[in-house]
């Protein structure tokens, strides 16, 4: 595979000396809309019931209003550099911006199904280019030696943002109405276009390299290698959010989409490892330190969006707590990683990457063995116990893996790597949300096969429950049939909910397990010595 060449060492025309942009503001200005792109993958779930009866859905049809915005922006995120290197990478990311406030604006007026998930597409183009578009911005405007703080702030938008989004979702449902779970963007993005406008210029080495860059991908431009990524990732992506709620391949269809993601996906492969200019940078997987540190974020986020999506439907349906309840409860572990990312920021010069990735990967690990053993009484200060420390673990993880993973990235690469890290991050969050979607219910279902089998009738304990039970009913003046009919059904729901105990403490001890799993990649996280510093324009 040919990679994309480097600049030219000398400059035809020295361009005009821009004043120095303070690097605070340009941060700030690219965080907005990857902080509103990320709360935007999770704060719709808290709205469907509202949702649904808006736009007079079924609860299948309207699981896609969630798979068209993931599906366009996974879609969107490896051809980032593609765009910025034709287009100029401020105007990419003040396009992806535009884009997803008015789909935004739109998402909130819409009032039938097709419609929605038209707009809801529109905002997942958008969200797909703000979070690489950010992570190259940030590495090119810190110093080396602040790097991790660079990262630090990105992983506040990135990691918080799905984390907070049902929880705000369930107030702006509670106290206001379904639209503003949309509109609450529009102003939040127009400031970050007036920020970014203002605020955000390419270094000049940057844009020489993509000119360059554009000069010889418009003589070659890689069609198919495009359309044969959008193609696979589209139907590799509906098949992981589609998958569990079909039956996997007992559904045609999904059988279909496998079978073709698969096929596109093997011929892209080869496309782009072949192609002389390619759209996408494979080559960057050459690299040890930027393929464990991507395997390992992808593996992170994957548990992490499982036991996002997983702990509130512990909490709704076994432990009794409201929407809203659950969303507060979830809050510890955002307010752990707000202030235990900056702190990881801040020790990423001072201790060995390898150190506070294993770390995080142990105090991860030991919050989801805690979680393994919550019963239908564990308390609301054990659940927040166990969520903080998972935070405190999340937040040692994301800094240094995005910090290292592209340490040895050459700087006008960087577009490419952060796109395919951002990639791969999100399909390891939607196969993550497959898998435990699909091992739950397998799970409970053998739970209460083993239950039911001790249930049996004759059994002297059996029998001195539902007497117990019967007896309660009579007290409250029913016949003595129809109260022991009713204690049959009370105890067969007991055996449901305590089936449904143990495949959720199965499903977060299996978490546990495959996180530890990962540890041997560890030891791949190190950049070389040699590695040469990248040369900084902005302040």
């Amino acid at each position: 595979m040919t990679a994309i060449a480097a600049p030219p060492a000398v400059a035809a025309a020295a361009p005009a000396t821009r004043r120095p942009v303070n690097k605070w503001l340009v941060t700030l200005s690219v965080t907005f809309g990857t902080l509103m792109g990320a709360i935007d993958t999770s704060i719709v779930a808290v709205a469907t019931p509202h949702l649904r009866g808006a736009l007079g859905a079924s609860v299948q049809e309207m699981t896609w209003v969630t798979t068209g915005f993931i599906i366009a922006t996974v879609v969107v995120m490896p051809l980032t550099a593609f765009l910025g290197r034709l287009f100029g990478q401020k105007r990419v990311y003040l396009t992806s911006l535009v884009l997803f406030v008015l789909g935004s604006a739109l998402c909130g007026l819409a009032r039938s199904l097709p419609m929605m998930v038209a707009f809801r597409v529109m905002q997942g183009l958008g969200a797909g280019a703000l979070q690489p578009t950010e992570q190259a911005i940030l590495r090119q405007t810190f110093p080396p030696k602040e790097q991790g703080m660079a990262m630090a702030l990105f992983g506040l938008a990135v990691v918080v943002g799905p984390a907070l989004g049902p929880t705000l979702g369930g107030f702006i449902i509670d106290n206001y109405s379904w639209p503003w779970i949309f509109f609450i963007n529009l102003p939040i993005g127009i400031l970050s276009l007036f920020m970014v406008t203002r605020f955000v210029h390419e270094p000049d080495d940057i844009r020489r390299a993509n000119l360059e860059a554009a000069r010889q991908q418009r003589g070659n431009l890689d069609w198919v290698g495009i359309a044969l990524m959008a193609v696979g990732l589209a139907c590799l992506q509906y098949v992981l959010e589609e998958g569990s709620r079909n039956d996997w391949f007992e559904s045609s269809v999904i059988g279909v989409a496998a079978f073709v993601s698969l096929f596109v996906l093997a011929a892209f492969v080869i496309r782009e490892l072949t192609a002389a200019h390619p759209a996408v940078d494979l080559s960057l997987f050459n690299d040890r330190v930027f393929l464990s540190g991507t395997l390992i974020g992808a593996m992170m986020f994957a548990i992490l969006m499982s036991i996002t999506f997983l702990l509130p439907v512990f909490m709704q349906e076994l432990l009794g707590y409201t929407a809203t309840q659950s969303g507060e409860a979830l809050m510890p572990r955002a307010l752990a990683m707000m202030v235990g990312i900056p702190i990881a920021g801040r020790l990423y010069n001072k201790v060995q990457p390898r150190i506070l990735v294993a770390l995080g990967i142990l105090l991860v690990a030991f919050s989801v063995y805690q979680m393994a053993h919550y019963t239908l009484d564990t308390s609301p200060r054990t659940v927040v116990v166990a969520i903080v420390v998972q935070g405190l673990g999340f937040a040692s993880l994301f800094v240094p893996l995005t910090t290292v993973a592209l340490s040895t990235i050459p700087r006008y690469r960087l577009a490419d790597a952060a796109g395919l890290n951002s990639l791969l991050r999100q399909i390891g969050g939607s196969l993550g949300l497959a898998a435990f979607a699909t091992f739950l219910p397998r799970l409970e279902t053998s739970a209460r096969h083993a239950l039911a089998a001790h249930v049996v009738a004759g059994s002297p304990r059996v029998g001195e429950r539902l007497a117990l039970i019967g007896r309660g009913f009579a007290a409250r003046g029913l016949d003595p049939g129809t109260a022991r009919d009713a204690a049959g059904r009370v105890l067969e729901a007991v055996v449901v909910r305590q089936a449904a105990v143990i495949a959720f403490e199965r499903i977060f001890l299996l978490a546990g397990i495959a996180f530890l799993a990962i540890l041997p990649l560890v030891f791949f996280l190190k950049a070389p010595a040699g590695a040469p510093a990248p040369k900084v324009d902005l302040h």
